[in-house]
């Protein structure tokens, strides 16, 4: 089969072929339609996360956001059948029965497996997969819209999830790409009033249509004055990798606000204690999301009120899209077409 392989840290992936994967006893073998490329697929070809360089064992096929037909399943393997079209997402595998797991945090195991990092992913014809982990994709989404639900769409879900947010709660998303465009989106259903903060018009715009009902330049105006002209936001949602875009959240909180973790920054984090304990602010995190998650992700675009805006990009394309990601080119998510 034909696969994308990282074969050395910061080199070019390599379109070579390989050997299908056969599928153990619990696992079903999927037919790639469709798999994303994550920002996070950048850090592994990289080797920016020393954490998990640790774990990783070359070559390696990136990718978890897959999305394909079932052809095969091993002889445990009741669901899902051969024909399904089901999704793989970055928790490849999680125990249940650590404590995390017990919790219904999942997301959080420590015996849990990786798609695209500690196992082979989805940038390739063929992908293996635990049944288990494997999930239903609702016929009404398209495989290309779908695949990024499974990383992109579950980890702002789950962060905005974690925020609790209220109707008519004011809700800031910073960073309008491939997670932030979604993050419009989730907080809108929710019944929040979002105001988008990005330094491209064109982005913003793009807000506007998915139910922002403001919109900051942060490049030509002074966004935390802006937002501390309204009161403060309840909850600052930053989905972007810049530090200045997480100290313009951190100021922009009214008392007894949220800052959501989510884009994911080369530099530390750093927040006065003195103005947090003074603010009652509050920083949330949030890692991926659980299988529950992706359900409740999936239906919310079956529903009509989540809709991933793709490119489509054969596989052959794949440095391409890393080197425009790499550039902050990238508006909405790429996906690589097998």
């Amino acid at each position: 089969m034909r696969a994308a392989l990282l074969r050395e840290f910061k080199k070019p992936l390599a379109i070579e072929e390989i050997d299908e994967p056969a599928p153990g006893p619990d696992d079903v073998l999927i037919r790639v339609e469709a798999c994303g490329v994550c920002h996070s697929d950048l850090h592994i070809a990289e080797g920016d996360w020393p954490q998990l360089i640790k774990i990783i064992t070359l070559p390696l096929t990136l990718g978890h956001e897959a999305v394909g037909r079932v052809v095969a399943k091993g002889e445990n393997v009741t669901n899902p059948a051969i024909g399904d079209r089901v999704g793989v997402a970055w928790i490849h595998y999680s125990c249940g029965d650590c404590e995390m797991c017990r919790e219904g945090r999942e997301n959080l195991c420590s015996s849990q497996k990786i798609t695209g990092c500690t196992e082979q992913g989805g940038f390739a014809q063929y992908i293996k997969a635990r049944a288990s982990h494997a999930l239903k994709v609702p016929d009404s989404i398209p495989s290309a819209e779908a695949a990024p639900l499974f990383c992109a769409g579950v980890t702002v879900y789950r962060a905005i999830k974690n925020a609790s947010v209220q109707p008519g709660q004011r809700l800031a998303v910073f960073g309008i790409g491939g997670l932030g465009h979604l993050a419009v989106q989730i907080a809108a259903s929710l019944g929040a009033e979002v105001i988008a903060v990005d330094i491209a018009d064109d982005k913003l715009e793009l807000a506007k249509t998915l139910g922002a009902g403001r919109t900051i330049n942060a490049s030509s105006r002074n966004a935390v004055k802006e937002l501390r002209s309204l009161g403060g936001v309840h909850i600052a949602v930053v989905t972007s990798g810049s530090k200045i875009a997480y100290d313009q959240a951190f100021s922009s909180l009214r008392p007894a606000g949220a800052l959501v973790v989510v884009g994911l920054p080369a530099e530390p984090l750093t927040f006065p204690a003195i103005s947090m304990v003074a603010g009652e602010f509050k920083v949330i995190a949030s890692a991926v999301g659980t299988r529950q998650d992706l359900k409740e992700v999936l239906e919310l675009a079956a529903s009509g009120r989540l809709k991933c805006l793709v490119e489509s990009r054969p596989l052959e394309s794949v440095n391409e899209v890393l080197d425009e990601m790499r550039a902050g080119r990238l508006t909405g998510r790429v996906v690589l077409t097998l």
